[in-house]
């Protein structure tokens, strides 16, 4: 690891209203590459320390940059994915490891996450909600109302459920087929990021994608996210939009990782482009075509991924409901 020195700590700014209320975490740049979301928590910075807002009510935490060795290289991660696997204790001493032995205590102390992202190609902003009430092995989780009404307020239209039931199946792939790959690629956990995390932990979290890594509109998507959380929580005096009228909710299928640096991807997909079933998606380096095995959408479709990370995502249409009352 050869972090420079200005990346040994994270900067959080902490603001807590004297009247009791809800505990908010709001995080950017937990891929290094993706500014989106520090640009707009410093924005909301500048209204607090100028005036302009108020918190009124509750604990509110600003932290724009989660990952400040990708965000120095202005890269996606330093020694590996933050966003992945993300627990403390982790022994392997790569940079993200050392990263979440402080971040995972400070999600513990809140109620609510707001994670801010982008993406690598083109395609519109949309939310990734985590699964229905449930008590299961995967992910058991009790605020299902309570995440999709925050979901419902950030301005996206598309919103995407499955996330740890299509890194299940990764995980189970990679074991079939690349046991010699690393153990972290291996791990039953590795799906679990910001958000997965802050569930497992009795909390409730919504990762939103705020568009195209350029998007020049991204960081306005982002900072209208926050003021919208914090009305909807009413930490804030901040009047609160209504809803979109209609979602469209996508359910991810399955993640397909990319095996070699010769694979690529055979026309630039855009997320939630539909793909036919048997309609190639993919070419691998050997000439092998990555086919759809059904009717449905590519999403988040990486042209430079690392070998052995995600290359892109296949999506059907869900028949969930967001409850928006």
């Amino acid at each position: 690891m050869n972090a420079p020195a200005h990346t040994a700590y994270l900067h959080a700014q902490q603001f807590a209203a004297l009247t009791p209320g809800p505990r908010l975490i709001v995080t950017g740049a937990v891929h290094g590459n993706e500014t989106c979301g520090t640009q707009a928590i410093r924005r909301t910075l500048d209204d607090i320390q100028s005036g302009r807002l108020q918190l009124e009510r509750g604990l509110l935490t600003l932290l724009p940059v989660t990952n400040p060795y990708a965000y120095a290289k202005k890269e996606r991660q330093g020694d590996r994915n933050l966003n992945r696997n993300l627990r403390p204790g982790n022994p392997s001493g790569d940079y993200e490891d050392r990263v979440a032995d402080v971040l995972c205590p400070w999600l513990d102390a809140h109620e609510v996450l707001l994670d801010l992202h982008s993406f690598h190609t083109g395609g519109q902003a949309f939310a990734m909600l985590g699964p229905r009430d449930n008590a299961g092995q995967l992910e058991p989780f009790s605020h299902e109302r309570q995440e999709e009404r925050l979901v419902a307020h950030l301005g996206a239209r598309c919103v995407v459920e499955g996330w740890m039931q299509a890194y299940e199946r990764g995980v189970q792939r990679r074991r079939r087929e690349r046991p010699d790959a690393p153990a972290e690629l291996l791990d039953a956990a590795y799906g679990v990021g910001t958000a997965e995390y802050m569930r497992s932990r009795g909390g409730y979290g919504v990762t939103l994608e705020c568009g195209q890594h350029e998007d020049p509109h991204a960081p306005e998507v982002a900072y209208r996210a926050i003021r919208q959380t914090l009305a909807l929580l009413g930490m804030a005096r901040i009047p609160l939009q209504p809803p979109p009228p209609e979602f469209t909710v996508y359910h991810l299928e399955d993640v397909v990782d990319m095996d070699h640096a010769g694979d690529t991807l055979v026309k630039p997909w855009a997320s939630f482009d539909p793909v036919a079933q048997g309609e190639p998606i993919g070419r691998r380096h050997d000439g092998t075509l990555v086919r759809a095995e059904r009717d449905g959408f590519v999403v988040f479709p990486n042209p430079r991924a690392l070998p052995g990370n995600e290359w892109f995502y296949f999506a059907v249409r869900s028949d969930r409901t967001l409850n928006i009352e």
